[in-house]
């Protein structure tokens, strides 16, 4: 693939799951749409790797702060901080210890809130990079 097919390719991805995280949250399933927010950050991150790393394969981790100071597109505090929380998504909805606590975190009103977050940061990591 090319540099260009390679973001595509991630960015792609992105777009797609995010249209999953919605009909998630049209549904209901609250912490699931967070988990999959989770994924689209990641692969929106992925995609910024390759831009930034001359196209190569971006690193098997799913850790959103680690790809972001990989992939140097000027990230700010508050995007970072951003970052670290909804890494957290990613453990409280996959490991069982944390997922009752985290479905029961997770009302319309905080899932609402991350969601169009997790949107507002996908359409500004794309800005960046396309």
């Amino acid at each position: 693939m090319n540099l260009n097919e390679h973001i595509a390719y991630w960015i792609t991805g992105a777009e797609h799951d995010y249209e999953s995280a919605e009909s998630l949250f049209n549904a209901g399933k609250f912490d699931w749409c967070l988990f999959i927010c989770h994924i689209v950050i990641e692969k929106s991150l992925k995609a910024a790797f390759v831009k930034t790393n001359n196209n190569k394969l971006p690193p098997k981790i799913h850790n959103l702060v680690r790809i972001a100071e990989l992939s140097p597109i000027g990230f700010s505090e508050a995007q970072v901080e951003l970052l670290d929380r909804i890494n957290d998504f990613n453990i409280e909805a996959r490991y069982p210890d944390f997922k009752f606590s985290f479905y029961e975190h997770c009302s319309k009103e905080f899932t609402e809130e991350y969601f169009l977050k997790v949107k507002e940061l996908m359409l500004w990591i794309k800005s960046r990079i396309l």
